[in-house]
C-alpha cells in the first residue's frame, strides 16, 4: 500500500491493532507494533527493520530491540490472532493447509540457517526453513501460525543455539511434527478445522497420518506415488514362530498374506481400481477456461509407521484431462464423503502458496535479518498479523465493490459449492 492508501485505512488499522494492545505493558512498546505493521503494509522496497524504522523516523536500534529484546507477550499476540481467525473466519467449509517455505540467508548466524534444500530457488542453498499453518474459507485465506525448522546440526550444537537465543527445549524434530505442534496450538485456542490438506512431503509420512487420525482430524493429503498401502487388509498374527533359529517378532503379517504395494502400482494393476470409471470434475476456472480433472477412488489400508496394517483410507487418483498429470491422495473421510468434496479439499493447496507469495511480496516475510530466535519468532507472528489485516481489508473491498448485502453468506456458499461440479 502507498502512503495515501494507508492514511485512508488508518482508523481501521488502529482499531485492528488495538485488539492486541494488552500484549504490551508499555505504551511506547505498543507503539512500535504499529510502526512495524505500518512498515510491512507500506510500499517500501525492502521491509526489514532498518528501512521500516527510517521511514517512520524511529531509531533503527530501538526497532531492532523491540523485535529481539523488549519484553512483551508475543505468545499472547499469536493467541489473539488465532482467536480472530477462529471467531471470524472458520466455518464448516474451512480447510487447514500445512506447508513450508524457505528463504536464502547469508552467513551462519541467522537461527536455523544451513545449506539445505531451498524451495525458493529449487536447489541446495544457504537458507532457513519455516513450517506454516494456513486457513482457507471460501474466498478468504490467511496464515495462522508458523515455526522455525531447526536442523540437526543446530540442535546438536547447544552452544550455537544458546548464542542465537534458541531455548533448550527447542530441538530438532521432523517438519511433520512441527506441523502437528501448529495444529495443536490452534486446537488449544478452540479452532476445530473441518478439513486439513498438505503436499506429499507431509502426506507421505505414516506417522503424520496416524497422529491426525488420533486427533480426529479429517484430511485429504497428497502422497508420493511410492506410498505403500494394501488393497486388502492383511491378517496379523501374535503367534510366536520358531523354525531352526530365533523366534520371529510379533505382531507380524500372517504368512501367505500379500505385501503392500505402491499407490502407483495399485492404480495401474489393482483390480478394484481398474474396475472404477473416471468421473470428471471442474476444479476451478483458469484464465483459458475451466480446469478439468477426472478422478476415481478405492479403499486401501495404510502401511503404518510400524510396518503393520493401519488406517483404512480412501485412495484417490486424479488425472488432469489436458496433460495427463497424475496426483495421488489419501483421506480418512467417511464412506459418505463425496468425491467432489475430497477434491475440493485436495486442491486447496494453492491458497497457502498464495499466502507465501503475498507475504513475501507485500509484507516482508522473507526480510528478517536478525540473529536471535526471539526476533525471528516475533517477526513470523507479526507478519501473520499484518497479512490477516491485509486479507480482511481485501475481502471487505471485494464485498463493497460487488455490492454485497446481508445475503452474502448464502451467495458465497452457492459459489463455494459450485467450485467443483460433475458435468451433466
Amino acid at each position: 500500500m502507498d502512503v495515501a492508501e494507508l492514511e485512508q485505512l488508518e482508523d481501521r488499522l488502529n482499531a485492528y491493532l488495538a485488539r492486541f494492545g494488552d500484549c504490551f505493558r508499555r505504551s511506547d512498546t505498543r507503539a512500535h507494533l504499529t510502526t512495524y505493521v505500518r512498515g510491512q503494509l507500506s510500499d517500501l522496497d525492502a521491509k526489514s527493520v532498518e528501512p521500516i524504522a527510517l521511514q517512520a523516523g524511529t531509531p533503527v536500534r530501538t526497532l531492532q530491540e523491540f523485535i529481539a529484546q523488549h519484553r512483551w507477550d508475543e505468545d499472547g499476540l499469536r493467541r489473539r490472532l488465532i482467536h480472530i481467525v477462529r471467531d471470524e473466519h472458520v466455518t464448516k467449509n474451512t480447510v487447514a493447509i500445512i506447508d513450508e517455505t524457505s528463504d536464502v540467508k547469508k552467513g551462519d548466524k541467522t537461527p536455523g540457517v544451513q545449506r539445505q534444500w531451498c524451495g525458493k530457488v529449487g536447489k541446495q542453498e544457504n537458507c532457513i526453513v519455516t513450517v506454516h499453518l494456513a486457513a482457507a474459507n471460501e474466498d478468504f485465506h490467511c496464515m495462522v501460525d508458523g515455526e522455525l525448522f531447526l536442523p540437526e546440526s543446530w540442535s546438536n550444537d547447544r552452544e550455537r543455539c544458546a548464542a542465537a537465543g534458541i531455548p533448550d527445549e527447542m530441538v530438532y524434530r521432523p517438519k511433520w511434527q512441527i506441523a502437528l505442534e501448529l495444529l495443536d496450538r490452534s486446537k488449544e485456542e478452540g479452532i476445530e478445522y473441518p478439513w486439513l490438506t498438505a503436499d506429499e512431503g507431509y502426506g507421505g509420512k505414516p506417522g503424520f497420518l496416524e497422529a491426525l487420525a488420533d486427533r480426529d482430524q479429517k484430511f485429504v493429503l497428497e502422497v508420493p506415488r511410492t506410498f505403500s498401502v494394501w488393497e486388502k487388509h492383511p491378517e496379523v498374527t501374535e503367534q510366536p514362530y520358531r523354525k531352526g533359529g530365533r523366534g520371529r517378532k510379533t505382531p507380524r503379517i500372517k504368512s501367505g498374506e500379500s505385501s503392500p504395494r505402491s499407490v502407483e502400482t495399485v492404480f495401474w494393476h489393482g483390480e478394484a481400481m481398474k474396475a472404477k470409471r473416471w468421473k470428471r470434475y471442474r476444479v476451478k476456472d483458469g484464465e483459458k477456461g475451466p480446469i478439468i480433472w477426472e478422478a476415481k477412488r478405492v479403499r486401501v489400508t495404510l502401511k503404518g509407521s510400524d510396518g503393520l496394517p493401519g488406517l483404512s483410507l480412501w485412495l484417490v487418483v486424479a488425472r488432469n484431462v489436458l496433460d495427463g498429470e497424475l496426483k495421488f491422495f489419501v483421506s480418512n473421510a467417511s464412506e459418505f464423503a463425496s468425491m467432489a468434496m475430497l477434491l475440493q479439499v485436495a486442491f486447496q493447496r494453492w491458497r497457502v502458496e498464495r499466502c507465501f507469495e503475498d507475504q513475501k511480496q507485500e509484507v516482508g516475510l522473507d526480510c528478517y535479518e536478525g540473529r536471535r530466535y526471539l526476533g525471528l519468532k516475533r517477526h513470523l507472528i507479526i507478519t501473520s498479523l499484518s497479512y490477516l489485516f491485509l486479507s480482511q481489508t481485501c475481502q471487505q473491498e471485494r464485498e463493497k465493490k460487488s455490492g454485497v448485502d446481508d445475503s452474502a453468506n448464502s451467495r458465497r456458499g452457492r459459489r463455494n459449492r459450485s467450485q467443483l461440479v460433475t458435468p451433466s
